[in-house]
Protein backbone atom coordinates (compact mmCIF):
# COMPACT_ATOMS: atom_id res chain seq x y z
CA UNK A 1 0.00 0.00 0.00
CA UNK A 2 1.47 3.44 -0.81
CA UNK A 3 1.75 6.39 1.74
CA UNK A 4 1.69 9.82 1.13
CA UNK A 5 2.12 12.69 3.86
CA UNK A 6 1.33 16.14 4.40
CA UNK A 7 0.77 18.72 6.45
CA UNK A 8 -1.73 21.22 7.43
CA UNK A 9 -1.37 24.62 9.08
CA UNK A 10 -4.57 26.32 10.92
CA UNK A 11 -3.52 28.78 13.46
CA UNK A 12 -5.33 31.33 15.24
CA UNK A 13 -2.96 34.19 14.31
CA UNK A 14 -3.51 33.30 10.75
CA UNK A 15 -6.72 35.67 9.89
CA UNK A 16 -6.84 39.03 8.33
CA UNK A 17 -9.35 41.86 8.61
CA UNK A 18 -9.55 43.55 5.18
CA UNK A 19 -12.83 45.69 2.99
CA UNK A 20 -14.02 44.39 -0.46
CA UNK A 21 -16.81 43.84 -2.85
CA UNK A 22 -17.59 41.62 -5.57
CA UNK A 23 -18.97 41.37 -9.38
CA UNK A 24 -21.52 38.39 -9.46
CA UNK A 25 -24.22 37.74 -12.45
CA UNK A 26 -22.91 39.60 -14.88
CA UNK A 27 -23.93 43.02 -13.79
CA UNK A 28 -24.15 42.87 -9.54
CA UNK A 29 -21.71 44.36 -7.69
CA UNK A 30 -21.83 44.31 -4.00
CA UNK A 31 -22.02 47.66 -1.85
CA UNK A 32 -18.26 47.59 0.05
CA UNK A 33 -18.06 45.29 3.39
CA UNK A 34 -15.42 43.64 5.17
CA UNK A 35 -14.87 40.18 6.51
CA UNK A 36 -12.57 38.28 9.16
CA UNK A 37 -10.94 36.23 7.12
CA UNK A 38 -9.06 33.17 8.23
CA UNK A 39 -6.20 31.43 6.09
CA UNK A 40 -5.56 27.51 6.12
CA UNK A 41 -3.04 25.67 4.11
CA UNK A 42 -2.29 21.95 3.54
CA UNK A 43 0.66 20.84 1.76
CA UNK A 44 1.58 17.13 -0.02
CA UNK A 45 4.72 15.85 -0.15
CA UNK A 46 8.19 13.42 0.52
CA UNK A 47 9.57 13.01 4.17
CA UNK A 48 12.69 14.66 3.97
CA UNK A 49 16.16 13.78 6.05
CA UNK A 50 14.10 14.82 9.23
CA UNK A 51 11.26 13.16 8.37
CA UNK A 52 9.24 15.95 8.25
CA UNK A 53 7.56 17.43 5.00
CA UNK A 54 7.79 20.74 5.22
CA UNK A 55 9.32 23.03 8.71
CA UNK A 56 6.60 24.06 10.28
CA UNK A 57 8.20 27.53 11.34
CA UNK A 58 9.27 28.56 7.87
CA UNK A 59 5.64 27.67 6.61
CA UNK A 60 4.21 29.79 9.53
CA UNK A 61 6.11 32.48 9.07
CA UNK A 62 5.77 32.71 5.63
CA UNK A 63 2.16 32.36 5.49
CA UNK A 64 1.88 35.03 8.35
CA UNK A 65 3.93 37.31 6.44
CA UNK A 66 1.51 37.34 3.56
CA UNK A 67 -1.94 37.46 5.61
CA UNK A 68 -0.08 40.11 7.30
CA UNK A 69 0.30 42.37 3.96
CA UNK A 70 -3.70 42.44 3.67
CA UNK A 71 -4.46 43.08 7.06
CA UNK A 72 -6.42 46.00 7.66
CA UNK A 73 -6.57 46.98 3.77
CA UNK A 74 -8.85 47.36 1.17
CA UNK A 75 -8.38 44.52 -1.09
CA UNK A 76 -9.13 45.55 -4.98
CA UNK A 77 -8.87 43.26 -8.13
CA UNK A 78 -6.30 44.60 -11.03
CA UNK A 79 -8.12 42.13 -13.84
CA UNK A 80 -11.38 42.82 -13.48
CA UNK A 81 -13.24 43.68 -16.80
CA UNK A 82 -15.94 46.19 -15.52
CA UNK A 83 -13.97 47.39 -12.35
CA UNK A 84 -11.61 50.15 -13.51
CA UNK A 85 -8.24 51.29 -11.22
CA UNK A 86 -6.96 54.48 -11.31
CA UNK A 87 -4.32 55.43 -8.86
CA UNK A 88 -1.39 58.08 -8.09
CA UNK A 89 1.02 58.39 -5.15
CA UNK A 90 -1.97 59.32 -2.56
CA UNK A 91 -4.88 57.69 -3.71
CA UNK A 92 -7.14 54.63 -5.55
CA UNK A 93 -10.09 55.02 -7.05
CA UNK A 94 -11.93 52.67 -8.42
CA UNK A 95 -15.34 52.38 -10.49
CA UNK A 96 -17.55 50.22 -11.55
CA UNK A 97 -20.58 51.30 -13.59
CA UNK A 98 -21.62 55.02 -12.37
CA UNK A 99 -20.15 53.84 -8.99
CA UNK A 100 -16.93 55.49 -7.66
CA UNK A 101 -14.74 54.95 -4.48
CA UNK A 102 -11.69 56.61 -3.52
CA UNK A 103 -9.17 54.87 -0.70
CA UNK A 104 -5.97 55.78 0.10
CA UNK A 105 -3.29 54.07 -1.82
CA UNK A 106 -1.82 52.83 1.31
CA UNK A 107 -4.31 51.31 3.01
CA UNK A 108 -5.31 49.12 -0.71
CA UNK A 109 -3.49 45.51 -1.83
CA UNK A 110 -3.96 45.84 -5.53
CA UNK A 111 -4.19 41.73 -6.30
CA UNK A 112 -3.37 40.44 -9.78
CA UNK A 113 -6.58 38.73 -9.78
CA UNK A 114 -10.35 39.45 -11.44
CA UNK A 115 -12.30 39.44 -8.65
CA UNK A 116 -11.75 39.07 -4.76
CA UNK A 117 -13.51 36.01 -4.11
CA UNK A 118 -12.21 33.63 -1.03
CA UNK A 119 -11.23 31.38 -4.15
CA UNK A 120 -9.31 33.71 -6.17
CA UNK A 121 -7.71 35.16 -2.36
CA UNK A 122 -7.00 31.78 -1.77
CA UNK A 123 -5.16 31.56 -5.45
CA UNK A 124 -3.30 35.11 -4.60
CA UNK A 125 -1.89 34.07 -1.50
CA UNK A 126 -1.26 30.24 -2.70
CA UNK A 127 1.03 31.60 -5.35
CA UNK A 128 2.96 33.84 -2.92
CA UNK A 129 3.48 30.66 -0.78
CA UNK A 130 4.94 28.96 -3.28
CA UNK A 131 7.13 31.27 -4.32
CA UNK A 132 8.29 32.36 -0.53
CA UNK A 133 9.34 28.43 0.38
CA UNK A 134 11.08 28.31 -2.86
CA UNK A 135 13.10 31.33 -1.57
CA UNK A 136 13.60 30.13 1.61
CA UNK A 137 13.77 26.65 1.75
CA UNK A 138 14.65 25.97 -2.28
CA UNK A 139 11.75 23.71 -1.81
CA UNK A 140 8.56 22.55 -3.51
CA UNK A 141 5.31 20.57 -2.27
CA UNK A 142 4.21 18.32 -4.29
CA UNK A 143 1.01 19.48 -4.01
CA UNK A 144 -0.56 21.81 -1.68
CA UNK A 145 -4.32 23.55 -0.67
CA UNK A 146 -5.04 26.90 0.59
CA UNK A 147 -8.26 27.71 1.91
CA UNK A 148 -9.88 31.22 2.70
CA UNK A 149 -12.77 31.62 4.83
CA UNK A 150 -14.98 34.66 4.90
CA UNK A 151 -17.13 34.24 7.66
CA UNK A 152 -16.81 31.15 10.14
CA UNK A 153 -17.90 28.48 7.66
CA UNK A 154 -17.23 30.17 4.27
CA UNK A 155 -14.50 28.60 2.80
CA UNK A 156 -13.07 28.91 -0.68
CA UNK A 157 -10.42 26.25 -1.70
CA UNK A 158 -7.46 26.61 -4.50
CA UNK A 159 -5.65 23.45 -5.09
CA UNK A 160 -1.96 23.36 -6.24
CA UNK A 161 -1.05 20.08 -8.02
Amino acid sequence: MRKRHWVRLTKDHLVFSAGHFITFGGNICERIHGHNYRVEVELHGPLDENHYVVDFIALRDSLQAIVNGLDHRMLLPTRHPSIKLVMDEKEVTASYEDRRWVFPRTECVLLDIPNTTTELLAEWIGERLLVALAEKLQWKPEAMKVGVDENHGQWGYCEFS
